[in-house]
C-alpha cells in the first residue's frame, strides 16, 4: 500500500466534508499503485492499443467520483479498493468486448485458471470475458472469495494487503483465495 489505512480514512472524511486538497492528496497517495497495477494488466495488449494502463488509471478515478465527486462514502482503504476493482474490472471488460467485436470469427483460445489468474500474466480480451462471466457465478455463490479475487486480480494486492484491506487474517484471505481459484478453474476449463 502507498498509504496507511489510517490516512486513506482522513482523506475519505476530508473529501466527503468537500476539501479539495484532500482529493488531490487521495490521488497522489494511490495513483502509482493504481498505475502499477493497470501496467500489469495491459502488459499483453499489442501495439498500437487503444487502451493504455493511464487511461486505464485515469478512467478508474474518473468513475470513482474523480476530480469532482466526494469521497463518494468510502468509509476506508477496503471499500475504496473494492470500489477500484470493480471501476477496473468493467472498464476492461468494456475494452476486451469492443475489441472481440472486432475479431469476430477467430478461433477461442484455451483457458486454464492459471492463465487466467496468475498476476504476472495479464490476461487477453477473451481471457477478461470469460473470467467476467466465472465471477459472476462466484459471487453469487461466495462472495467473500469473489470480494478477495476482486482485490488480489483487478487492484494486484497481496495477501497481507487483501487482509489488513478485508479486515480479516491471512489465512482467511488464503482459505477464499484457493477457494476461488478452485471454483473459477471449474468453471472455465468447463465452459
Amino acid at each position: 500500500m502507498d498509504a496507511p489505512a489510517a490516512e486513506l480514512t482522513r482523506l475519505f472524511q476530508e473529501m466527503d466534508a468537500g476539501s479539495e486538497s484532500a482529493r488531490e492528496s487521495m490521488l497522489a497517495a494511490v495513483y502509482g499503485q493504481l498505475r502499477n497495477i493497470a501496467a500489469v494488466r495491459m502488459a499483453d495488449e499489442a501495439p498500437g492499443r487503444t487502451l493504455q494502463a493511464t487511461e486505464l488509471v485515469h478512467e478508474a478515478w474518473l468513475r470513482l467520483g474523480g476530480p469532482q465527486g466526494g469521497g463518494a462514502g468510502w468509509n476506508n482503504r477496503r471499500h475504496f479498493f473494492s470500489a477500484a476493482a470493480t471501476a477496473m474490472r468493467r472498464i476492461l471488460i468494456e475494452h476486451a468486448r469492443q475489441r472481440a467485436s472486432l475479431k469476430r470469427g477467430s478461433g477461442h483460445e484455451a483457458l486454464t485458471i492459471e492463465s487466467v489468474l496468475d498476476l504476472s500474466d495479464a490476461p487477453a480480451s477473451d481471457r477478461i470475458l470469460a473470467l467476467d462471466a466465472a465471477l459472476a457465478g462466484l459471487e453469487h455463490e461466495a462472495p467473500e472469495a469473489h470480494q478477495v479475487v476482486m482485490l488480489r486480480f483487478f487492484t494486484g494486492l497481496s495477501v497481507a494487503e487483501c487482509a489488513s484491506a478485508l479486515d480479516s487474517s491471512e489465512r482467511t484471505v488464503m482459505r477464499h483465495w484457493a477457494f476461488a481459484k478452485a471454483w473459477l478453474a471449474h468453471h472455465l476449463e468447463n465452459e
